[in-house]
């Protein structure tokens, strides 16, 4: 049978983008595609860690001990200093003998010690009288002064949930609340403590990230751009994976096109204090972004 000419080259045109098409998934599975190049007009980024919930009460392998150990000695920057945001009364974390002696042992190390909670559960701040609110954070700044010799400046709320009245409670008691950039996967969700998208998942955030700092959204401290990830120091998978997890960040910075200082992590409690104090929140009704199911939630 033949066909007309017409005919003839439509099908050999459909041959020929065939092909190209699939000469073009052929290689992009053999090859990675380049990260765009650094701005150098930007200045670098630099992680700021954050943990919530702990410090882990928990006797065997405990993975606030093992967070610790490793950010005190690693490959990619021996002596990390992160900010940690506590449960100070809570029975499996602060509130028990071990916790409080990690505590101790985090700010002797030159961590930074934000609040999180001072009620005997990871209670929502939101959820708490107005009455019930105000002594827990009277009771976690007590509980942090204690420790540290000086009161807590930082804040990070329960399940991400605040609101005008709790901002203002926080602002009464000389607390700012610091959000996030980048939010691990595992942890977040009860029962499941690991994440099949660890890196997937940092990289599409710091992505977002990326396009904030490049329209100057993100203010530079100290020469650098504080970039907030937080972690959780309950979980026992991020405990085991806290080195990955590290090689990761600077991976997916790389990827993403941002360069990283020559010093990608914060080593002084008092530069990070700053750069924190930088990116807290100012105003209660500006919208933020936050991380996971929490954004839905709440906003």
């Amino acid at each position: 049978m033949r066909y007309p000419a017409t005919a003839t080259n439509a099908f050999s045109r459909i041959a020929q983008l065939t092909y190209a098409l699939i000469s073009m998934m052929l290689l992009s599975a053999c090859t990675s595609i380049a990260p765009p190049p650094p701005n150098p007009e930007i200045e670098p980024i630099r992680f700021l860690l954050s943990f919530d919930d702990g410090p882990s009460a928990s006797a065997g392998d405990n993975p606030t001990e093992q967070i610790l150990d490793t950010l005190a000695d690693n490959p990619v920057q021996p002596g990390i200093k992160a900010l940690f945001f506590v449960q100070t009364r809570a029975a499996g974390a602060g509130g028990s003998v071990l916790g409080q002696a990690l505590l101790r042992r985090q700010q002797r190390e030159g961590h930074l010690l934000g609040f999180h909670t001072a009620t005997p559960g990871h209670a929502n701040h939101r959820f708490l009288s107005p009455e019930a609110l105000d002594q827990s954070l009277s009771d976690g700044v007590a509980d942090l002064t204690a420790i540290s010799g000086s009161a807590p400046r930082l804040v990070r709320p329960p399940f991400w949930n605040y609101d005008e009245r709790t901002f203002a409670a926080y602002q009464t008691h000389g607390l700012r609340l610091l959000l996030t950039d980048l939010s691990a996967n595992d942890g977040k969700t009860w029962g499941i403590n690991g994440s099949l998208r660890r890196r997937s998942n940092l990289r599409d955030q710091l992505a977002l990230a990326a396009q904030q700092i490049s329209v100057g959204a993100l203010p530079a401290v100290d020469g650098v751009i504080p970039v907030v990830v937080t972690f959780h120091d309950l979980n026992p998978y991020t405990a085991r994976h806290m080195q990955e997890y590290l090689q990761i960040l600077m991976d997916v910075a790389k990827d993403v096109g941002l360069a990283t200082d020559k010093q990608p992590f914060y080593s002084n409690r008092e530069a990070l204090q700053r750069a924190a104090l930088r990116r807290a929140l100012g105003d209660p009704l500006q919208y933020a972004r936050l991380p996971g199911i929490w954004n839905w939630l709440w906003n």
